[in-house]
């Protein structure tokens, strides 16, 4: 069976990657330029079983483990990074929604979610509590059988052209144990968008405030118990960084392979730069640091899907390295192409861009940090 599997894994990572050279890679510059969502392009992903990779199959999900979802992540990547960065948002909602959801829930969100006819957006951080999740202020206070959601969230990844918002709340006293997940869907009253935020990168998605006034949720919305949403943010963000960490290693692959190519082709001193050793030992190194953070990512899904107990380190160490490591060899490549490098006509540019947020969101590198410190002195 293993054997199988490595094999199925195989042609799951052909897939995508056959995905990102014909639907991705052509109109990543065209998607960033223009600010396009592509929307079209990601249901025919969902075609693929991409837009549920690890959601159960009886509401539509592919069924497949944390390992193979970053291979396919990874892969899709490789082709636009900022579009495969939101599916990877999108997958994991979905994962909470099947994980978290009673069975109306599973069935009334994850079929349209998984094929993509419909989108969604995680709402976790706030204009006043980023790193510091816990503190956030966003209210739903009980009113019979609904909630009165009133707040903000801040940076939200796909805001006002999603159709479904997994949101944190505080529905109890101060600290995580008051915090609540609630599923909201567009056209509720009382929930509206900020304005299209200007960015980097990740211009193939809209960023938007998410803004609660007076907004009326049906109780038969909340995922869990009352006071279990901080648990269940949590889990969703341990493979949201595995994930996020995958879309890394895809960016860094391809600056390596375009990197590669220019070193060929670039000539320099009567000769090609490729003959040039300095440049051919930097090219090992970040050939070298893409396959560690591979396996580090790799280890920490293979945890994670085992249920370890370690497995949350893990996936901070990995996303901590990885997001780290693979901006340090994409920005290489952009410095091998030298003044090419930095012309939006060569995509080197684009991963670099894209990738830079990485270390930002989803915790950011140094939440990350405190992680792994507070594990290891709490021994």
């Amino acid at each position: 069976p293993q054997q199988t599997h490595i094999l199925d894994q195989k042609e799951f990572q052909k897939v995508a990657l056959d995905f990102a050279a014909k639907e991705m890679a052509p109109n990543m510059a065209e998607w960033d330029e223009k600010e396009i969502f592509p929307v079209e392009t990601m249901r025919k992903a969902a075609q693929l079983g991409f837009g549920g990779i690890y959601v159960k199959p009886d509401v539509g999900g592919s069924g497949l483990s944390r390992l193979d979802t970053s291979i396919i992540f990874e892969a899709l990547s490789t082709g636009c990074t900022s579009t495969t960065a939101y599916m990877s948002i999108h997958n994991m909602c979905v994962w909470m929604i099947d994980t978290f959801g009673n069975e109306e829930q599973r069935r009334r969100f994850c079929p349209s979610l998984c094929s993509m006819e419909k989108f969604a957006s995680y709402c976790l951080t706030e204009p006043g509590s980023g790193s510091d999740a816990a503190s956030l202020l966003t209210s739903a206070q009980r009113k019979g059988d609904t909630y009165v959601l009133n707040g903000s969230k801040a940076f939200i990844s796909g805001g006002g052209d999603t159709d479904v918002y997994v949101v944190m709340c505080r529905t109890g006293g101060p600290g995580p144990k008051g915090i609540s997940c609630l599923v909201l869907e567009k056209g509720m009253p009382g929930l509206s968008f900020g304005k299209k935020e200007k960015k980097v990168g990740w211009n193939s998605q809209p960023t938007r405030a998410v803004i609660f006034e007076d907004c009326v949720v049906p109780v038969g919305n909340r995922l869990g118990a009352e006071g279990q949403g901080f648990n269940i943010a949590m889990q969703g963000l341990n493979g949201g960084r595995i994930n996020i960490a995958s879309c890394s290693l895809g960016a860094a692959h391809a600056s390596v392979v375009l990197a590669q190519e220019h070193l060929s082709v670039r000539k320099q001193f009567g000769e090609p730069l490729a003959n040039n050793q300095y440049l051919q030992f930097r090219l090992a190194e970040m050939a070298t640091r893409l396959v560690a953070a591979r396996l580090m990512v790799r280890n920490a899904a293979r945890a994670l899907q085992d249920g370890r107990e370690d497995a949350a380190v893990l996936c901070s160490m990995a996303k901590l390295f990885a997001t780290d490591e693979c901006f340090g060899i994409c920005n290489q490549a952009l410095q091998m192409h030298g003044g090419y490098g930095y012309l939006k006509d060569y995509a080197v540019q684009q991963f670099v861009r894209d990738i830079r947020v990485h270390q930002i969101l989803e915790g950011t590198n140094e939440v990350m940090r405190m992680i792994v410190a507070r594990s290891l002195l709490q021994g």
